[in-house]
């Protein structure tokens, strides 16, 4: 996964691992000077619908609707963009399939020239990631599976 050669968007969906450092060094521009990266881990529980903790998560299966997905992210950018109009480059990527434990499953990454900029902008679009974009979670644990349903549902952005 190679970021693009020109413009200040770097959107996609992937079934690859998500390439940390490349998004960070893709961000770096000389009229920014923050770039914060937000990376979205598996980790090794979840709670269910209940607020009950699930223990020994072992990996969750993504998946999306890819021809929505995309412009879900581009949504969320405009917006981004018309509330921190300085941002530089964005980036949203998610995966797909079978993502193990410490591993990445999403990345945002906004670059601005300050820090309180990129880390508002960046933490709008993770939010607005979570909440908009069609991408569900299959959670897998020791003792079964089921879709993570109990984070939060999908709405629109605008």
């Amino acid at each position: 996964m190679h970021p693009p050669a020109t413009g200040t968007s770097w959107l996609a969906i992937t079934d690859l691992v998500l390439p940390i450092a490349a998004v960070y060094e893709w961000c770096l521009q000389p009229e920014c000077g923050a770039v914060v990266v937000f990376s979205g881990i598996v980790r090794d529980h979840a709670t269910d619908e209940n607020g009950n903790l699930r223990a020994d998560v072992t990996h969750l299966l993504y998946e999306a609707y890819e021809s929505q997905a995309v412009p879900a992210f581009a949504a969320i950018e405009a917006e981004l963009r018309s509330r921190w109009p300085q941002t530089g480059r964005v980036v949203m990527l998610h995966r797909i399939g079978v993502v193990s434990l410490s591993e990445s499953s999403v990345l945002v990454a906004v670059s601005a020239p300050h820090r309180h900029e990129a880390f508002d902008a960046a933490r709008f679009a993770i939010d607005a990631v979570k909440a908009s974009a069609p991408i569900w979670k299959h959670e897998t644990w020791a003792q079964g599976a089921d879709w993570g349903i109990s984070e939060q549902a999908v709405r629109r952005t605008s």
